[in-house]
């Protein structure tokens, strides 16, 4: 499936020398999912909460296939607001015409999964920001930007959605800016229904249906289920419907047919429906058919945007669908490229095994991986996850053990004085841990830094997790940013019951991170005690990769170039999605890590390094026995973070970066 096509001008559906794509104009709002399937609304005990609303939707479903999209709504001034428009502008959408609307809240939708024909949705609309989007909001420049607008049918419902809505038609009529109208009729919108009743999809009206005639003759495209082209046409028999439709406008009709796929009628209509050619779904086991007709607009788009032929578009289209309905979610459900390209690759060879894609492992992989995402070119990473140590620490120096939360603390200000005064915004990493540290990982949360915690019960051999074997439930509350971080003494020589325990639990853990969404770093150190030669890392990985686990991240003691080498090509053989290598520490001397730095300087895979002992153990000593105090020890912590941030830099040949605090380095550490 070509995703990329580019016609000649002569060909092509659009005007040249637009820098969007699509506008989106309509609704934008937070969905709260119920994690519960099978369960009445009433009964719900937990949501999982998205990016909705259908333009919302469809802007972000464009952006994730590639195209220049744009949304142009309003959120309040909230942080549900917030969360879309961050949420849209990670996925690559234009938020540039998306205002805070002060008086008003952003609109909210809570739905259910009873069963695969119940859907229990209530939407919190009343006065919210989406529906008070202005014609101020935007000027005629910014709707002749784009190759195409999209409006959906509710943004037409009420007198200042339809008054907004009709002038950006109308600058987009004056500039040659295609039209796309998604009905998406939802009869509670239009108020026909009990507020609460935001299931129910169809209810006749005629001045509902009078009201939609009167701009359908200003569209290009028009994209409905069969109940949506009823209700535009205002006629029970759906050809009549049609036909009432073609009456007052020549636009391309997209007729949405469920699993049976799509048929488009870009002419007269014919006498039965049965006469225009139908366009062929997958046909796949329902999860979820809310947001299934965004997907299936967001893929026609994808394609007719590109000008290819409606074969291609309705493919895309159909195929989007498909997987959507099969996934929990509207907009995070939604297909990229990739995944599109293998979903349609694999249901044309075995119709019969993609009926069930949820269970496609290299799917399911896909779909993780290849959505946009932060990327991390460099991370330089301090390290107090430790808890065995600075429970020593303690011990050793008389000082009350709740005094190390305190520290830890210190710590996170110690690198976020790093980060200000060295410009590093988007590269600091930091790995600490629950047990001491959870003050510290709220204090860190939310700056934009790479944020490892770790799982592992310290010192474990056979690998055992800090808050008992189930590991997925732990990580129900942590923030979605936190990478889960495990330290692994993994050796692929050791004995077989260990290393097959070692594994299974290794297994777990990587299950419990593909459904709770965070990234995982492994970090194998192969015991002492066993035989080490320049390979058992690399065949530790190569492993671990066999028994089908992809960790998004490892971390590893640092090795010689050849080793590197070695790792590098492996990662980019077994898996070219892996965000890359860290080096760790193990307490060695300044000079010591220096080395591995330089040994590394050529390495593809390795993106940085999180050093802990090194960094933090005289320091941290000398503040726990109390011989110096909070800024003594922040300056401390300072120096030798970062001159470690600057040999590592001047190792990979970037300008060296200097050390701001003022206190000597030490290079005599040890735990």
């Amino acid at each position: 499936m070509a995703l990329t096509s580019t016609p000649s001008a002569a060909t092509s559906r659009f005007a040249t020398g637009r820098s969007r794509d699509i506008i989106c104009l309509g609704r934008l709002a937070v969905d709260l999912y119920a994690q519960q399937v099978g369960a009445r609304l009433e009964d719900v005990s937990s949501f999982a909460k998205y990016l909705g609303g259908s333009s919302a939707n469809i802007a972000f479903g464009c952006a994730r296939l590639g195209l220049k999209s744009a949304m142009l709504a309003r959120v309040g001034n909230d942080h549900m607001g917030r969360f879309l428009t961050e949420t849209l502008a990670k996925e690559g959408c234009d938020v540039s015409h998306v205002p805070v609307d002060h008086a008003r809240l952003t609109a909210l939708v809570i739905l259910g999964l009873k069963d695969r024909d119940t859907f229990p949705l209530i939407f919190y609309r009343e006065d919210c920001a989406d529906m008070a989007v202005d014609e101020a909001d935007f000027d005629e420049a910014f709707i002749a930007s784009s190759k195409a607008l999209l409006i959906t049918g509710t943004h037409f419902s009420t007198a200042q959605v339809n008054r907004t809505s009709r002038r950006a038609l109308e600058y987009a009529r004056r500039n040659n800016v295609r039209t796309i109208l998604d009905i998406d009729y939802r009869p509670v919108l239009w108020g026909l229904t009990g507020k609460a009743d935001g299931e129910t999809r169809f209810v006749a009206n005629e001045d509902v249906s009078a009201h939609i005639q009167s701009f359908l003759p200003l569209m290009d495209l028009v994209i409905g289920t069969e109940e949506e082209f009823r209700i535009a046409g205002g006629k029970d028999n759906l050809i009549d419907a049609l036909a009432k439709v073609r009456s007052v406008t020549p636009a391309t009709l997209v007729v949405k047919r469920g699993p049976l796929g799509c048929q488009i009628i870009d002419g007269a209509i014919p006498a039965s429906l049965d006469d225009a050619p139908i366009h062929g779904g997958v046909q796949v086991e329902v999860l979820n058919v809310l947001g299934a007709g965004d997907a299936f607009a967001s893929g026609f788009l994808s394609g007719w945007l590109r000008d290819e032929p409606l074969d291609a578009c309705a493919r895309a289209a159909n195929a989007s669908g498909a997987l959507v309905v099969s996934r929990h979610g509207c907009a995070p459900a939604m297909p990229t490229p990739a995944e599109l390209e293998y979903f349609l690759a694999e249901a044309k060879a075995d119709p019969q095994r993609m009926r069930r894609p949820d269970l496609d492992a290299r799917l399911a992989r896909l779909h993780r991986v290849t959505p946009a995402r932060k990327q991390w070119d460099e991370v330089l990473g301090f390290a107090f996850d430790h808890r065995n140590q600075f429970f020593d620490l303690a011990q050793q120096t008389g000082a009350d053990e709740s005094r190390v939360a305190k520290l830890k603390g210190l710590f996170v200000e110690a690198v976020a004085q790093t980060e200000q005064a060295l410009g590093l915004q988007g590269r600091i990493g930091v790995l600490i841990d629950d047990r001491y540290g959870q003050d510290a990982l709220n204090a860190a949360t939310g700056r934009g830094w790479w944020i490892g915690r770790p799982v592992e019960l310290p010192g474990s051999v056979p690998l055992v997790f800090d808050h008992g074997r189930s590991v997925g439930t732990t990580l129900i509350a942590w923030p979605q940013e936190h990478v889960v971080k495990c330290l692994v003494q993994y050796h692929p020589d050791e004995p077989i019951e260990q290393r097959l325990e070692q594994e299974a639990q290794l297994r777990a853990l990587y299950d419990a991170t593909q459904a709770s969404g965070h990234e995982l770093l492994l970090e194998v150190i192969p015991p002492r005690h066993l035989p080490q030669a320049p390979d058992t890392v690399y065949r530790a990985l190569k492993r671990l990769y066999n028994i089908g686990l992809y960790p998004e991240w490892w971390k590893l003691e640092p090795m010689d170039a050849a080793q590197w080498q070695a790792i590098d090509a492996l990662i980019a053989e077994r898996d070219p999605y892996c965000r890359g290598v860290v080096l760790l520490g193990l307490s060695a001397a300044v000079e010591q890590l220096n080395e591995g730095f330089r040994a590394a300087a050529q390495s593809a895979t390795c993106r940085g390094f999180t050093v802990g002992r090194t960094i933090f153990h005289e320091p941290s000593q000398a503040w726990l026995a109390g011989t110096i105090g909070d800024d003594e020890l922040i300056g401390r912590v300072r120096h030798t973070f970062e001159t470690l941030i600057a040999s590592w830099r001047a190792a990979r040949g970037n300008p060296a970066t200097q050390t701001s605090a003022s206190h000597p380095v030490h290079q005599e550490q040890a735990a």
